[in-house]
């Protein structure tokens, strides 16, 4: 599985000589049961990309990662269901092999400056994840949870008193062993919360699902720091001493995709309102490129058909999507993008922006399929303003 990281890595990566190899396998239902046209599919698009090479004098570095993709094709038939990603440039002893959800959307190849980086935005919004807590008072179990994955990661048992209630002198010894057994139930529940804390504070984990009964949740829930509150996604009736890694996945998935699409929605509809009020947000190529370039945006609004060429600026770095020979800031040369939204993506990355992939809405294609929420607006902090 990709992480934020590797596509990090992969954003930094250059090729001078125009040999970075991307190639997307995505798998699709097959006509019969033996998956042959999948294979058949991969391999006429390295044919074609290799005939691509051969007419553009691309060098030896990419005939050679496609012919060793090429060998690679002839198992691709099935890939138990998983799509399949590999960047290559041989030139710089680069190769790394992932396989990814089956988002996107088709096989393509390609060979440029640097690596195809757009299709693995539709992959970053199944990256999005969830702590489940499971929690009783003498139990808990926590589970990762992602849109394609479930597993549980770790156990905590409250080490109560073995001594079970008795009436003893007068009752006194059933009332002090029930008040020992709500005194240790409380420690555990402390006990868990402080751990949720922990997670979210070494950022192991931003978003929490917790997992108990009615009565239980009125115990724990105090115990929560304000931080996991507001991480919060939503509950489900599970108990941790009964409840199985299926039925996890099934009520965690639900509330975690139902908090996708919210946050989704959310986001997109608050920057097409700040833009129209000449807010907290911008839309289109343009105003979204300069917003970026002076460290104004928060969250970074990427449509499912957004594609556009540009160019970057070999010395300053700067991207525009007017093409010319020569940078508008700095005036020294810059290289063309077939696809700015490559560049897009890894300097989102970089700067810990938050990507969201938005499928098929009207709305945001109205503004050129690209918006983005900011956390300021430089050109409003004027000094009456700052002063304010």
């Amino acid at each position: 599985m990709i992480r934020r990281q590797d596509i990090r890595e992969l954003a930094q990566f250059e090729c001078g000589e125009g040999s970075a190899l991307s190639f997307y396998f995505q798998p699709r239902t097959p006509l019969n049961k033996s998956h042959r046209e999948e294979a058949i599919l991969a391999k006429d698009l390295v044919r074609s990309a290799l005939r691509e090479v051969d007419k553009n004098g691309k060098g030896k570095s990419a005939r050679a990662d496609l012919d060793r993709i090429l060998e690679i094709a002839e198992s691709l038939h099935g890939n138990q269901a998983r799509a399949k990603a590999i960047f290559a440039c041989s030139q710089q002893g680069f190769w790394r092999e992932f396989d990814l959800p089956p988002r996107l959307a088709g096989s393509s190849i390609s060979v440029n400056q640097r690596f195809h980086l757009r299709p693995l935005a539709a992959i970053l919004g199944s990256m999005y994840r969830a702590a489940v807590v499971l929690v009783n008072r003498t139990q808990a179990r926590r589970f990762g949870l992602t849109l394609d994955d479930v597993a549980e990661r770790e156990e905590i048992k409250a080490e109560l008193p073995r001594r079970g209630r008795s009436d003893g002198f007068a009752g006194y010894d059933a009332g002090h062993a029930q008040r020992h057994v709500e005194h240790e139930a409380m420690h555990h529940f402390k006990v868990v919360a402080e751990r949720m804390k922990e997670l979210y504070d070494t950022g192991m984990s931003g978003n929490f699902i917790v997992g108990c009964r009615d009565e239980t949740w009125a115990e724990f829930e105090p115990h929560l720091h304000s931080y996991v509150r507001q991480h919060l996604l939503g509950r489900v009736a599970l108990d941790p001493a009964t409840a199985t890694l299926e039925q996890v996945r099934e009520q965690g998935l639900r509330v975690l995709t139902e908090a996708r699409v919210n946050r989704s929605e959310g986001v997109l509809r608050e920057v097409l309102g700040q833009a129209q009020r000449n807010g907290r947000g911008a839309v289109g190529l343009r105003r979204v490129l300069r917003s970026l370039e002076t460290g104004e945006v928060q969250a970074l609004l990427l449509g499912d058909k957004f594609e556009a060429p540009g160019v970057e600026c070999t010395n300053c770095g700067h991207l525009d999507f007017h093409m010319g020979d020569s940078c508008a800031v700095c005036g020294q040369p810059v290289r063309q993008l077939s696809d700015i939204a490559d560049v897009l993506i890894g300097d989102a990355l970089r700067k810990g922006i938050e990507i969201i992939y938005v499928e098929q809405n009207a709305d945001l294609e109205n503004v050129g399929h690209i918006g983005a929420l900011l956390r300021f607006r430089s050109d409003q902090n004027t000094p009456m303003k700052q002063a304010g």
